[in-house]
Protein backbone atom coordinates (compact mmCIF):
# COMPACT_ATOMS: atom_id res chain seq x y z
CA UNK A 1 0.00 0.00 0.00
CA UNK A 2 3.06 2.24 -0.14
CA UNK A 3 2.24 5.57 -1.75
CA UNK A 4 -1.47 5.36 -0.94
CA UNK A 5 -3.37 7.79 1.29
CA UNK A 6 -3.67 5.14 4.05
CA UNK A 7 -1.58 4.88 7.19
CA UNK A 8 1.11 2.29 6.57
CA UNK A 9 0.35 0.40 9.79
CA UNK A 10 -0.63 -2.91 8.15
CA UNK A 11 1.65 -5.39 6.38
CA UNK A 12 -1.12 -6.42 4.02
CA UNK A 13 -1.07 -9.51 1.82
CA UNK A 14 -1.20 -8.64 -1.90
CA UNK A 15 -4.80 -9.82 -2.17
CA UNK A 16 -8.03 -7.90 -2.71
CA UNK A 17 -11.33 -9.72 -2.38
CA UNK A 18 -14.40 -8.85 -4.38
CA UNK A 19 -16.99 -11.08 -2.71
CA UNK A 20 -17.49 -13.91 -0.26
CA UNK A 21 -19.61 -17.05 -0.38
CA UNK A 22 -19.83 -19.03 2.87
CA UNK A 23 -16.33 -20.30 3.61
CA UNK A 24 -14.91 -18.95 0.34
CA UNK A 25 -13.48 -15.60 -0.72
CA UNK A 26 -13.15 -14.55 -4.35
CA UNK A 27 -10.50 -12.04 -5.42
CA UNK A 28 -10.99 -9.19 -7.85
CA UNK A 29 -9.19 -11.47 -10.37
CA UNK A 30 -11.66 -14.31 -9.83
CA UNK A 31 -9.38 -16.58 -7.75
CA UNK A 32 -11.10 -18.58 -4.99
CA UNK A 33 -9.59 -18.92 -1.51
CA UNK A 34 -10.76 -21.19 1.30
CA UNK A 35 -11.13 -18.83 4.24
CA UNK A 36 -9.87 -20.38 7.48
CA UNK A 37 -8.93 -16.93 8.80
CA UNK A 38 -12.50 -15.73 9.16
CA UNK A 39 -11.50 -12.07 9.39
CA UNK A 40 -9.60 -13.10 12.57
CA UNK A 41 -12.51 -15.05 14.11
CA UNK A 42 -15.05 -12.39 13.12
CA UNK A 43 -17.01 -14.03 10.29
CA UNK A 44 -18.62 -16.57 12.60
CA UNK A 45 -21.26 -17.59 10.03
CA UNK A 46 -19.11 -17.16 6.95
CA UNK A 47 -19.55 -14.66 4.17
CA UNK A 48 -22.95 -13.42 2.92
CA UNK A 49 -24.98 -15.62 5.24
CA UNK A 50 -28.56 -15.18 3.97
CA UNK A 51 -30.10 -14.66 7.42
CA UNK A 52 -27.57 -11.95 8.29
CA UNK A 53 -27.89 -10.28 4.90
CA UNK A 54 -31.69 -10.20 5.24
CA UNK A 55 -31.54 -8.78 8.78
CA UNK A 56 -29.08 -6.05 7.81
CA UNK A 57 -30.81 -4.98 4.61
CA UNK A 58 -34.23 -4.92 6.28
CA UNK A 59 -32.91 -2.71 9.06
CA UNK A 60 -30.91 -0.54 6.64
CA UNK A 61 -34.13 0.33 4.84
CA UNK A 62 -35.70 1.51 8.11
CA UNK A 63 -33.19 3.20 10.42
CA UNK A 64 -29.41 3.37 10.84
CA UNK A 65 -28.64 5.60 13.79
CA UNK A 66 -30.39 7.61 16.48
CA UNK A 67 -27.76 7.53 19.33
CA UNK A 68 -28.28 6.31 22.87
CA UNK A 69 -30.28 9.42 23.72
CA UNK A 70 -33.32 7.30 22.86
CA UNK A 71 -34.65 3.80 23.32
CA UNK A 72 -33.39 1.25 20.78
CA UNK A 73 -35.76 -1.75 20.97
CA UNK A 74 -33.43 -4.15 19.15
CA UNK A 75 -30.69 -3.26 21.64
CA UNK A 76 -32.92 -4.18 24.56
CA UNK A 77 -33.85 -7.44 22.78
CA UNK A 78 -30.22 -8.45 22.17
CA UNK A 79 -29.24 -7.47 25.69
CA UNK A 80 -32.02 -9.63 27.14
CA UNK A 81 -30.98 -12.59 24.99
CA UNK A 82 -27.34 -12.33 26.07
CA UNK A 83 -28.39 -12.10 29.71
CA UNK A 84 -30.68 -15.13 29.33
CA UNK A 85 -27.83 -17.15 27.79
CA UNK A 86 -25.06 -16.16 30.24
CA UNK A 87 -24.09 -15.35 33.83
CA UNK A 88 -24.72 -11.65 33.24
CA UNK A 89 -27.47 -9.27 34.36
CA UNK A 90 -26.34 -6.16 32.47
CA UNK A 91 -24.94 -5.44 28.98
CA UNK A 92 -23.23 -2.39 27.47
CA UNK A 93 -22.86 -2.44 23.67
CA UNK A 94 -19.72 -1.17 21.93
CA UNK A 95 -18.25 -1.01 18.43
CA UNK A 96 -15.22 -3.25 19.01
CA UNK A 97 -13.45 -5.63 21.35
CA UNK A 98 -11.07 -2.96 22.55
CA UNK A 99 -14.01 -0.76 23.56
CA UNK A 100 -15.62 -3.72 25.31
CA UNK A 101 -12.39 -4.20 27.30
CA UNK A 102 -12.25 -0.48 28.11
CA UNK A 103 -15.78 -0.77 29.48
CA UNK A 104 -14.80 -3.86 31.48
CA UNK A 105 -11.80 -2.07 32.99
CA UNK A 106 -13.87 0.99 33.87
CA UNK A 107 -16.64 -1.19 35.32
CA UNK A 108 -14.16 -2.93 37.64
CA UNK A 109 -12.52 0.30 38.78
CA UNK A 110 -15.85 2.07 39.27
CA UNK A 111 -17.18 -0.85 41.32
CA UNK A 112 -14.49 -0.40 43.97
CA UNK A 113 -14.85 3.39 43.84
CA UNK A 114 -18.53 3.31 44.75
CA UNK A 115 -17.81 0.70 47.43
CA UNK A 116 -15.56 3.22 49.13
CA UNK A 117 -12.20 1.88 47.89
CA UNK A 118 -10.98 4.25 45.17
CA UNK A 119 -7.43 3.02 45.83
CA UNK A 120 -8.39 -0.33 44.27
CA UNK A 121 -7.81 0.25 40.57
CA UNK A 122 -5.02 -2.12 39.55
CA UNK A 123 -5.70 -5.19 37.38
CA UNK A 124 -3.59 -8.34 37.13
CA UNK A 125 -3.08 -9.69 33.60
CA UNK A 126 -1.06 -12.47 31.96
CA UNK A 127 1.87 -12.62 29.53
CA UNK A 128 0.89 -13.39 25.95
CA UNK A 129 -2.45 -11.64 26.34
CA UNK A 130 -3.92 -9.35 23.71
CA UNK A 131 -6.74 -7.09 24.85
CA UNK A 132 -6.82 -4.40 22.15
CA UNK A 133 -4.98 -1.37 20.75
CA UNK A 134 -6.15 1.52 22.91
CA UNK A 135 -3.69 2.99 25.40
CA UNK A 136 -5.32 1.13 28.29
CA UNK A 137 -5.65 -2.20 26.51
CA UNK A 138 -2.06 -2.26 25.22
CA UNK A 139 -1.01 -1.60 28.82
CA UNK A 140 -3.19 -4.52 29.91
CA UNK A 141 -1.66 -6.76 27.24
CA UNK A 142 1.80 -5.65 28.25
CA UNK A 143 3.58 -6.56 25.01
CA UNK A 144 6.49 -4.23 24.31
CA UNK A 145 5.98 -4.26 20.52
CA UNK A 146 2.56 -2.63 21.02
CA UNK A 147 3.66 -0.25 23.79
CA UNK A 148 6.84 1.12 22.20
CA UNK A 149 6.70 4.75 21.17
CA UNK A 150 3.36 5.67 22.73
CA UNK A 151 4.62 7.38 25.84
CA UNK A 152 4.34 6.20 29.43
CA UNK A 153 2.46 2.95 29.87
CA UNK A 154 -1.02 3.53 31.33
CA UNK A 155 -0.79 2.91 35.06
CA UNK A 156 -2.70 0.17 36.78
CA UNK A 157 -1.75 -3.16 35.20
CA UNK A 158 0.42 -5.85 36.79
CA UNK A 159 1.42 -8.72 34.55
CA UNK A 160 2.47 -12.25 35.52
CA UNK A 161 3.53 -15.28 33.48
CA UNK A 162 0.91 -17.23 31.55
CA UNK A 163 -0.93 -19.72 33.79
CA UNK A 164 1.18 -18.83 36.84
CA UNK A 165 -1.59 -18.61 39.41
CA UNK A 166 0.86 -18.56 42.32
CA UNK A 167 2.43 -15.43 40.82
CA UNK A 168 -1.02 -13.91 40.34
CA UNK A 169 -1.80 -14.48 44.01
CA UNK A 170 1.48 -12.88 45.07
CA UNK A 171 0.77 -9.88 42.82
CA UNK A 172 -2.43 -9.01 44.70
CA UNK A 173 -2.06 -5.85 46.79
CA UNK A 174 -4.50 -3.55 48.63
CA UNK A 175 -4.73 -1.63 45.32
CA UNK A 176 -5.82 -4.64 43.22
CA UNK A 177 -9.33 -4.39 41.76
CA UNK A 178 -9.58 -7.34 39.37
CA UNK A 179 -7.94 -10.15 37.43
CA UNK A 180 -8.29 -10.10 33.64
CA UNK A 181 -7.71 -13.20 31.50
CA UNK A 182 -8.58 -14.78 28.15
CA UNK A 183 -9.89 -18.32 28.76
CA UNK A 184 -8.16 -19.16 25.47
CA UNK A 185 -5.37 -16.87 24.32
CA UNK A 186 -5.77 -16.12 20.62
CA UNK A 187 -3.08 -13.67 19.57
CA UNK A 188 -0.80 -15.29 22.14
CA UNK A 189 -0.77 -18.58 20.24
CA UNK A 190 -4.03 -20.49 20.84
CA UNK A 191 -3.29 -21.32 24.46
CA UNK A 192 -6.25 -22.54 26.55
CA UNK A 193 -6.02 -21.78 30.26
CA UNK A 194 -6.41 -25.03 32.26
CA UNK A 195 -9.74 -25.45 34.03
CA UNK A 196 -8.07 -25.79 37.41
CA UNK A 197 -6.27 -22.48 36.90
CA UNK A 198 -9.51 -20.63 36.16
CA UNK A 199 -11.09 -22.24 39.22
CA UNK A 200 -8.21 -21.02 41.38
CA UNK A 201 -8.57 -17.50 39.99
CA UNK A 202 -12.29 -17.55 40.81
CA UNK A 203 -11.47 -18.65 44.37
CA UNK A 204 -8.82 -15.95 44.70
CA UNK A 205 -11.22 -13.26 43.56
CA UNK A 206 -13.91 -14.46 45.94
CA UNK A 207 -11.49 -14.62 48.87
CA UNK A 208 -9.87 -11.25 48.24
CA UNK A 209 -12.88 -9.21 47.09
CA UNK A 210 -11.68 -8.90 43.48
CA UNK A 211 -13.64 -9.00 40.25
CA UNK A 212 -12.85 -11.69 37.67
CA UNK A 213 -12.90 -10.41 34.08
CA UNK A 214 -12.90 -12.74 31.08
CA UNK A 215 -11.87 -11.53 27.63
CA UNK A 216 -13.88 -13.68 25.21
CA UNK A 217 -13.53 -11.34 22.26
CA UNK A 218 -11.95 -14.09 20.14
CA UNK A 219 -12.99 -17.32 21.86
CA UNK A 220 -16.67 -16.46 22.40
CA UNK A 221 -19.91 -16.85 20.40
CA UNK A 222 -19.59 -20.56 19.68
CA UNK A 223 -15.95 -20.57 18.63
CA UNK A 224 -15.03 -23.38 21.05
CA UNK A 225 -18.27 -25.35 20.66
CA UNK A 226 -19.98 -23.67 23.62
CA UNK A 227 -21.54 -20.22 23.41
CA UNK A 228 -18.63 -19.02 25.56
CA UNK A 229 -15.34 -20.78 26.22
CA UNK A 230 -15.57 -20.49 30.01
CA UNK A 231 -18.65 -22.72 29.96
CA UNK A 232 -16.36 -25.73 29.45
CA UNK A 233 -14.78 -25.03 32.87
CA UNK A 234 -17.83 -24.30 35.00
CA UNK A 235 -16.18 -21.03 36.07
CA UNK A 236 -18.14 -17.80 35.60
CA UNK A 237 -16.72 -14.27 35.63
CA UNK A 238 -18.11 -11.08 37.10
CA UNK A 239 -17.46 -9.15 33.89
CA UNK A 240 -16.89 -10.34 30.32
CA UNK A 241 -15.88 -8.56 27.12
CA UNK A 242 -17.09 -9.96 23.79
CA UNK A 243 -16.95 -8.85 20.15
CA UNK A 244 -15.85 -10.37 16.81
CA UNK A 245 -18.23 -13.32 16.30
CA UNK A 246 -21.31 -11.62 17.78
CA UNK A 247 -21.44 -9.30 14.76
CA UNK A 248 -20.71 -11.97 12.16
CA UNK A 249 -18.63 -9.39 10.27
CA UNK A 250 -20.46 -6.24 11.37
CA UNK A 251 -18.43 -4.16 13.88
CA UNK A 252 -19.81 -4.64 17.36
CA UNK A 253 -18.89 -5.73 20.85
CA UNK A 254 -20.34 -5.81 24.34
CA UNK A 255 -19.39 -5.74 27.99
CA UNK A 256 -21.44 -8.11 30.14
CA UNK A 257 -21.57 -7.93 33.94
CA UNK A 258 -23.47 -9.09 36.99
CA UNK A 259 -25.72 -6.61 38.77
CA UNK A 260 -23.18 -6.40 41.58
CA UNK A 261 -20.18 -5.79 39.31
CA UNK A 262 -22.09 -3.10 37.40
CA UNK A 263 -23.08 -1.25 40.59
CA UNK A 264 -21.00 1.79 39.73
CA UNK A 265 -22.06 2.13 36.10
CA UNK A 266 -24.80 4.69 36.58
CA UNK A 267 -26.18 7.38 34.25
CA UNK A 268 -23.47 9.58 32.77
CA UNK A 269 -20.36 7.67 33.87
CA UNK A 270 -19.82 5.92 30.52
CA UNK A 271 -21.16 6.28 27.01
CA UNK A 272 -20.87 5.64 23.29
CA UNK A 273 -22.16 7.37 20.18
CA UNK A 274 -22.34 4.42 17.79
CA UNK A 275 -22.44 1.46 20.20
CA UNK A 276 -25.68 -0.51 20.05
CA UNK A 277 -26.87 1.16 16.86
CA UNK A 278 -29.88 -0.39 15.07
CA UNK A 279 -27.79 -1.92 12.26
CA UNK A 280 -25.44 -3.69 14.67
CA UNK A 281 -28.30 -4.90 16.84
CA UNK A 282 -30.17 -6.36 13.88
CA UNK A 283 -27.09 -8.35 12.87
CA UNK A 284 -26.25 -9.41 16.43
CA UNK A 285 -29.76 -10.76 16.93
CA UNK A 286 -29.51 -12.59 13.61
CA UNK A 287 -26.23 -14.21 14.66
CA UNK A 288 -27.81 -15.48 17.88
CA UNK A 289 -30.78 -16.81 15.89
CA UNK A 290 -28.38 -19.18 14.15
CA UNK A 291 -25.86 -19.96 16.89
CA UNK A 292 -28.55 -20.72 19.48
CA UNK A 293 -30.49 -23.07 17.20
CA UNK A 294 -30.90 -26.58 18.62
CA UNK A 295 -27.91 -28.70 17.68
CA UNK A 296 -25.80 -25.92 16.17
CA UNK A 297 -23.09 -25.85 18.85
CA UNK A 298 -23.03 -29.63 19.08
CA UNK A 299 -22.31 -29.71 15.35
CA UNK A 300 -19.48 -27.21 15.85
CA UNK A 301 -17.98 -29.63 18.38
CA UNK A 302 -18.29 -32.54 15.93
CA UNK A 303 -16.67 -30.61 13.09
CA UNK A 304 -13.93 -29.37 15.40
CA UNK A 305 -13.00 -32.95 16.27
CA UNK A 306 -12.94 -33.87 12.59
CA UNK A 307 -10.60 -30.96 11.83
CA UNK A 308 -8.35 -31.55 14.84
CA UNK A 309 -7.92 -35.25 14.09
CA UNK A 310 -7.08 -34.46 10.48
CA UNK A 311 -4.54 -31.84 11.53
CA UNK A 312 -2.91 -34.31 13.94
CA UNK A 313 -2.41 -36.72 11.05
CA UNK A 314 -0.77 -33.99 8.95
CA UNK A 315 1.49 -33.05 11.87
CA UNK A 316 2.54 -36.69 12.28
CA UNK A 317 3.40 -36.87 8.59
CA UNK A 318 5.31 -33.59 8.46
CA UNK A 319 7.05 -33.04 11.84
CA UNK A 320 9.61 -30.72 10.22
CA UNK A 321 6.75 -28.30 9.50
CA UNK A 322 4.18 -28.77 12.30
CA UNK A 323 5.22 -29.62 15.85
CA UNK A 324 1.82 -29.77 17.53
CA UNK A 325 -1.89 -29.00 17.27
CA UNK A 326 -3.39 -26.67 19.88
CA UNK A 327 -6.75 -25.28 20.83
CA UNK A 328 -10.36 -26.28 21.16
CA UNK A 329 -13.44 -26.13 18.97
CA UNK A 330 -12.91 -24.27 15.72
CA UNK A 331 -10.15 -22.21 17.34
CA UNK A 332 -7.12 -24.32 16.47
CA UNK A 333 -3.42 -23.58 16.15
CA UNK A 334 -0.55 -25.15 14.26
CA UNK A 335 2.59 -24.87 16.40
CA UNK A 336 5.19 -24.56 13.67
CA UNK A 337 8.63 -26.17 13.52
CA UNK A 338 9.81 -23.43 11.14
CA UNK A 339 8.88 -19.72 11.01
CA UNK A 340 5.11 -19.44 11.02
CA UNK A 341 5.30 -16.71 8.37
CA UNK A 342 6.85 -19.23 6.00
CA UNK A 343 4.17 -21.80 6.74
CA UNK A 344 1.44 -19.18 6.32
CA UNK A 345 2.82 -18.26 2.91
CA UNK A 346 2.84 -21.93 1.88
CA UNK A 347 -0.82 -22.23 2.89
CA UNK A 348 -1.68 -19.07 0.97
CA UNK A 349 0.03 -20.56 -2.09
CA UNK A 350 -2.48 -23.42 -1.71
CA UNK A 351 -5.26 -20.79 -1.67
CA UNK A 352 -5.97 -21.39 2.01
CA UNK A 353 -6.16 -18.37 4.33
CA UNK A 354 -4.98 -18.63 7.95
CA UNK A 355 -3.74 -16.19 10.62
CA UNK A 356 -0.27 -16.04 12.23
CA UNK A 357 -0.16 -15.71 16.03
CA UNK A 358 2.38 -15.51 18.84
CA UNK A 359 4.58 -18.42 19.95
CA UNK A 360 5.21 -19.33 16.29
CA UNK A 361 1.63 -20.52 15.75
CA UNK A 362 -0.73 -20.40 12.78
CA UNK A 363 -4.39 -19.89 13.72
CA UNK A 364 -7.20 -21.73 11.94
CA UNK A 365 -10.50 -19.91 12.54
CA UNK A 366 -13.02 -21.13 9.96
CA UNK A 367 -16.68 -20.13 10.04
CA UNK A 368 -18.77 -22.15 12.46
CA UNK A 369 -20.82 -23.08 9.39
CA UNK A 370 -17.88 -24.76 7.63
CA UNK A 371 -18.90 -28.07 6.02
CA UNK A 372 -17.27 -31.48 6.38
CA UNK A 373 -16.30 -31.28 2.72
CA UNK A 374 -14.61 -27.91 3.23
CA UNK A 375 -12.73 -29.29 6.24
CA UNK A 376 -11.51 -32.12 4.03
CA UNK A 377 -10.45 -29.63 1.36
CA UNK A 378 -8.61 -27.52 3.94
CA UNK A 379 -6.73 -30.56 5.24
CA UNK A 380 -5.75 -31.44 1.67
CA UNK A 381 -4.38 -27.92 1.15
CA UNK A 382 -2.56 -27.86 4.49
CA UNK A 383 -0.97 -31.19 3.62
CA UNK A 384 -0.01 -29.79 0.22
CA UNK A 385 1.64 -26.77 1.81
CA UNK A 386 3.48 -28.92 4.35
CA UNK A 387 4.68 -31.32 1.65
CA UNK A 388 5.99 -28.44 -0.43
CA UNK A 389 7.98 -27.11 2.52
CA UNK A 390 9.34 -30.58 3.38
CA UNK A 391 10.36 -31.19 -0.24
CA UNK A 392 12.15 -27.83 -0.23
CA UNK A 393 14.05 -28.82 2.92
CA UNK A 394 15.05 -32.13 1.35
CA UNK A 395 16.17 -30.44 -1.87
CA UNK A 396 18.28 -27.95 0.07
CA UNK A 397 19.89 -30.75 2.09
CA UNK A 398 20.73 -32.64 -1.10
CA UNK A 399 22.75 -29.76 -2.52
Amino acid sequence: MSGSALYETFARAPLAFDRGEGTWLVTDKGERYLDFAGGIAVNSLGHSHPHLVAALTEQAAKLWHVSNLYEIPEQRKLGDRLVDATFADKVFFTNSGAEALECAIKTARRYHFVKGHPERFRIITFEGAFHGRTLATIAAGGQYKYLEGFGPKVEGFDQVAFDDIDAAEKAITPETAAILIEPVQGEGGIRPVPTQSLKRLRQLCDQRGLLLIFDEVQCGIGRTGKLFAHEWTGVTPDIMAIAKGIGGGFPMGACLATDEAATGMTAGVHGTTFGGNPLAMAVGNAVLDVVLEDGFLEDVQRKALLLKQGLAAVADEFPDVIEDIRGTGLMLGLKCAMPNTKVNMALRDQHLLAVPAGDNVIRLLPPLTVTDEEIGEALKRIRGGAKGLTDAIAAEAAK
